[in-house]
């Protein structure tokens, strides 16, 4: 199995929603987003997925949500922007992607810094 890993960020506002306390206030991060995928399958010049797709998956996922109030985007207009749901939807819009056309590739796992000092990481099942 193999395992590559890229990161990215972006900066957005958000508040939580039934939260008491600080995060019930509208407040903005900047986020550090850590994405690992696997796969056990080599292509014919011994690569699972070139670095700079992935990296662009990711980006594309990060231009979306990039200075934004995350509580008017989808969809965390219908859901809460914790740091739990934001890791969740990148890996599931990663998966989205990588099931058009890299074959055996999948998320390993998403991590979601929304400081230097508090993180959420995602596997899917």
């Amino acid at each position: 199995m193999y395992i590559l890993t890229v990161e990215d960020n972006f900066s957005s506002a958000h508040q939580l929603r039934g939260y008491k306390g600080k995060c019930e206030n509208m407040h903005g991060h900047n986020w550090k987003v850590t994405l690992s995928i696997k796969g056990s399958e080599l292509d014919n010049i011994g690569l699972l997925i070139d670095f700079h797709e992935i990296k662009g998956i990711l980006k594309d996922i990060m231009n979306y949500l990039d200075h934004k109030n995350l509580n008017e985007t989808a969809p965390f207009d219908t859901i809460n922007p914790s740091s739990e749901n934001i890791a969740r939807y990148i890996c599931e819009e990663v998966e989205r992607s990588l099931k058009t056309g890299y074959k055996g590739v999948t998320a390993e796992s998403v991590t979601v810094w929304e400081s230097g000092t508090s993180r959420c990481t995602y596997y899917p099942e």
